[in-house]
This record gives structure tokens, sequence and C-alpha cells, in this order.
């Protein structure tokens, strides 16, 4: 790599191994470091802690399963460098690639729940708000992520609700998507993240976010 960069790990309080795998593995890597929270708080949660603790000039999250390889960040910093606060990847535009083993349900009700997600959050121009692939400049991450409250799957489209108030210009990009199955999303997932989007938006019309 041509620029310098740091990898951040947060764990959220699992019950396997992979505080000690990963504290083995980055033992003699100084360019990694390790956040082990106790408890389980939440993909939102450690997403927040990750990127308000990082120092880069850029700062992307990512999900460990590496559904999106990290090899795909380079088509995005032509985009940075024009001016986008924010590159998102997206499974919803043409040239993107999905490789899924995923039940039937979840097909669906993925399909589906991304109409009303941008029908209630606003965000017509954003095809998919749930990728774990998103990059921001370092203002855009501590101007948004100092402010989301919600700690489960719907953060995501609290943090582009957020960037869209903040007038941050977001680029979206297609990804080539590899969904091993095993995912921790449940049925009853899908009703949280509709009560998280009335959430957002109460606290939208309340003042809550101190924007």
């Amino acid at each position: 790599l041509n620029y310098s960069w740091e990898a951040i790990v947060v764990s959220d309080g699992g019950s396997d191994k992979t505080v000690e795998v990963v504290s083995e593995f980055i033992s003699n890597k100084p360019e990694f470091s390790l956040i082990a929270n106790t408890q389980n708080h939440g993909k939102g949660y450690v997403v927040k802690q990750g990127m308000l603790v990082a120092t880069g000039d850029y700062r992307i999250f990512v999900d460990a399963d590496n559904a999106i390889s990290m090899e795909q960040i380079e088509k995005f910093w032509p985009y940075s460098n024009e001016g986008y606060d924010i590159v998102i990847g997206s499974i919803e535009l043409p040239g993107s690639v999905i490789n899924e083993n995923a039940q039937w349900y979840r097909r669906f009700l993925g399909k589906y729940s991304k109409y009303l997600i941008r029908i209630i959050a606003g965000l017509w121009d954003i095809h998919d708000s749930q990728r774990a692939f998103k990059l921001f400049t370092a203002k855009a991450a501590n101007d948004i992520f100092s402010r989301t409250k919600i700690n489960r799957f719907a953060f995501d489209i609290e943090v582009l609700v957020l960037a869209k108030k903040f007038n941050y210009k977001i680029k979206e990009l297609p990804v080539i998507w590899n969904n091993s199955g095993n995912s921790t999303v449940h049925f009853s997932s899908y009703f949280q993240v509709l009560k998280d989007l009335f959430k957002i938006r109460w606290r939208l019309w309340t003042g809550k976010y101190k924007l």
C-alpha cells in the first residue's frame, strides 16, 4: 500500500475465542489494535467505538467475515479525492455481484425492507443502506458517530440520515458481496429495525441529535 493505515478490531463481548485469537495475531503488529468489550452492546455501539477511536484522515468500517473484501476500497479513493465525504458499498447498483447463501425469509425481507427504509428514513437516493463497507472523512466520522444513538442493526440508517442532515456528499458504488449465510440477524431483528426507524424520525423532529 502507498499510504499508512491502522486496523481496529472491536469485539462485542462474544463468548467465542475472538479476543484470544486476535490478541495473539496482533501481538507483533503495531498497526493493529483491539477493543474488547466484556458485554454485548450491539453492532452500532461497537462500530461507533471504533470510528471515534480511529485517527486516520479516512475511516472505513467493515464486517469481520470479509463479506466485502478490503481490496475493493481501492475503487473508493478516486471519489474521496473528488470531494465526496462518504463513499458506501452497495449491492443494489448495476455492476454489483451477489454471492448469497441465506434463508428465503431473509432474502424476502431484505428485498422489501429497503423500500420501507427509504420511505420512513427519507433516504430516497440511497439504494442500499445496510452494507458494512462505508468510508468517511475524519470530520464526517466525528460529526456523525459522536451523535449516533442506535446500538443495533438500524445504526447504518441513522448514520446516513445524519449525514444527509449535515449535507455531506455521499457516493454509492457497486461491490462484490459474499454472504456466508451465518448472519446473526434474526427474524425479530427486522421488527427492531422498524421500531428504530421511528425512533430516528422522532429524534430528528424533537432535536435530540443536537445538529
